[in-house]
């Protein structure tokens, strides 16, 4: 599997033709690898509806036709936009693709959608071409991120280090420890002034500690999960 980094929190996994986008945020995103008419998506996960996540995701769906999961409340907003394929679980619940599944788990954030919907942000447990990858959302550090692992074993993990909006990357080694992946990928940081951090310190930290070994991405870079 295939794994690139598009800027701020936005992915793609690709394995066996299929593309799985992860909250597109690509046009007024800064450090975005690529523009928003450039991507291909068979399926895209939103963690939650901040402008910095939802993104273009109505533009891609709409041209390519991918099925989008969102919790219900942020899938019913897209539903008036015009997207036409939906799966719309709430936290617990998995939508299951055929060649992926996506189970959405709970994040400690805030989201209100840029049209004004409500609703609660989440993290992933995304199971593709045979590898379990948790994407753990926009969060603080809080107990529960170590019980996706007691359900199976954690492959990757993305999670957030740029403090600000979400755990830093102090907080995010103590996260590593509760997730106990593989693999730990940083994400939303360097973007904005805000969340401007130190993604080399951090993955000292982390591989300091013998938690995971961490995998830096610069926008528009792969990382290949075997």
């Amino acid at each position: 599997m295939q794994i690139k980094f598009l800027g701020h929190a936005a992915f793609a996994l690709e394995h066996d033709g299929k593309t799985v986008l992860i909250d597109p945020f690509l046009t007024g995103n800064p450090k975005a690898a690529v523009g928003a008419d450039e991507v291909e998506a068979d399926a895209i996960l939103l963690t939650h509806g901040h402008g910095d996540h939802i993104g273009d995701t109505v533009a891609i769906a709409k041209r390519t036709g991918a099925t989008v999961v969102a919790i219900v409340e942020l899938a019913g907003e897209l539903k008036e936009a015009g997207v036409e394929k939906l799966i719309d679980p709430n936290i617990g619940g998995t939508a299951d693709l055929g060649f992926v599944t996506a189970r959405l788990t709970p994040a400690w954030h805030t989201s209100t959608t840029p049209g004004g919907t409500v609703n609660t942000p989440a993290g992933f447990v995304i199971e593709m071409g045979g590898k379990r990858i948790y994407n753990v959302g926009d969060t603080g550090l809080f107990s529960d991120l170590a019980l996706p692992a007691k359900r199976g074993h954690i492959d990757l993990a993305i999670v957030p280090i740029g403090g600000h909006y979400t755990m830093d990357r102090f907080d995010a080694v103590a996260a590593a420890e509760l997730i106990k992946a593989d693999q730990i990928i940083p994400s939303h940081y360097g973007t904005f002034p805000p969340i401007e951090t130190d993604a080399q310190a951090f993955k000292s930290d982390v591989q300091n500690a013998g938690y995971a070994e961490v995998v830096v991405l610069e926008p528009g870079e792969s990382h290949t999960l075997r």
